[in-house]
């Protein structure tokens, strides 16, 4: 009996003796790793991304003054006009029959005022019947005024220098005038100088200030980089949405629900020509630069309730790893960069760009990389 107990107090001993020598060598060969990367010095530039699109610097519609039908267009699309060039001829009969009436009745008020005067200053007219001649006697005179005015409406110039851009108006179509929808007989527009408009973010459009340089791609030239430059930022948003007066319950219900946008207007040379009115320019709008500044990954930045911090990672003479908490004041923020404008790191440290990482020493090659989670927050954005 006493043998039996001996041999199980030997087994329960040897397999504690057991366990503990397993869990000190599972420590002896498990060692953290961290997967790294060099602090850097580099420029470090900061982007704002927006959408627009390709305008002519100046563009104007012509149209008519009177309703009539096109007699002539003598300019076809992408003639180049100057300012006084005639663009449009329009049928004119009607106009100068009425131009012949009226310098007619003018001819006959003229000799009635001749006969009433004669008349009134021998006393044989009342000044109020000199009086009524001289009025029909205006009268005439500007009616006739309106009616050599319309008939020169029936040759249009253009009014300025430019570029025929789309097809004008066909010959015999009627163009109709009007205030606030007038037919346009053609457009012409400058191209000589060309602009983006852009509508960039509420949360962009504090980052963005004129004279601050962009480059931008077309579709049509997906290889070709053209730049632009800020000259001019709109101080109210593309809806209006604040102006409560000019919206109506429907409109302002909507806005309150979309994003808010800000006309930027950009400047883009085009030697080459190759930009068109309507191309969509995608652009990167500089909004910071450093030069030479000392850079970490995005991915590297942590922070806890002291701030923002890295990890720097060193090795003993064993080759083991150690992270060590450095905590940095963070400045420009570039697409994958971050500066760091003070902090105890310099060019060449290595930092970990992981949260977590274990590896075992197995010597089959074992599972590597490491497990993410619990070495600090996120990076701040």
């Amino acid at each position: 009996m006493k043998f039996k107990i001996l041999i199980i107090l030997c087994l329960i001993i040897g397999g504690v003796v057991g366990y503990q020598y397993y869990n000190n060598k599972i420590e002896e060969e498990t060692v953290k790793t961290y997967e790294t990367e060099k602090i850097i010095r580099m420029d470090l530039t900061k982007t704002v991304s927006a959408t627009g699109t390709v305008q002519p610097r100046d563009s104007v519609e012509v149209s008519s003054k009177i309703t009539a039908r096109v007699k002539e267009i003598p300019v076809k699309e992408n003639d180049r006009v100057v300012a006084g060039q005639v663009v449009a001829i329009l049928e004119g009969k009607d106009y100068e029959a009425k131009r012949d009436q009226a310098q007619f009745t003018l001819t006959n008020a003229s000799q009635k005022l001749a006969r009433t005067k004669h008349l009134y200053e021998i006393g044989a007219k009342s000044l109020e019947e000199y009086q009524d001649a001289q009025y029909d006697y205006d009268k005439a005179k500007s009616a006739l005024e309106v009616a050599e005015s319309d008939l020169n409406e029936m040759v249009i110039t253009a009014p300025m220098d430019g570029v025929v851009v789309g097809e004008p108006l066909t010959p015999g179509s009627m163009a109709v005038q009007g205030s606030s929808n007038p037919t346009v007989i053609l457009r012409i527009a400058d191209l000589s100088e060309k602009l983006v408009k852009a509508k960039v973010d509420e949360t962009d459009i504090g980052s963005v200030k004129v004279g601050e340089r962009a480059t931008f791609t077309v579709d049509a030239y997906p290889d070709e980089e053209f730049s632009a430059q800020v000259i001019k930022i709109s101080q109210t948003d593309t809806n209006n949405s604040w102006n409560v007066n000019s919206n109506s319950t429907s409109t302002s219900s909507n806005s309150s629900n979309s994003v808010i946008y800000y006309y930027v207007t950009f400047h883009a040379p085009d030697p080459k020509n190759l930009l068109l009115p309507a191309m969509t320019a995608r652009l990167d709008i500089v909004v910071g630069q450093v030069k030479n500044a000392l850079c970490v990954p995005i991915t590297a930045i942590k922070t806890d309730e002291k701030g923002s911090y890295v990890e720097k990672v060193t090795k003993d003479e064993t080759g083991r790893q150690s992270a060590e908490k450095v905590y940095i004041t963070i400045g420009l923020y570039g697409e994958d960069y971050v500066e760091v404008v003070k902090g105890n790191l310099k060019a060449g440290d290595e930092i970990s760009t992981t949260y977590e990482a274990s590896q075992s020493k197995i010597p089959s090659g074992g599972m590597g990389g490491g497990r993410r989670g619990g070495m600090g927050g996120h990076p701040p954005f």
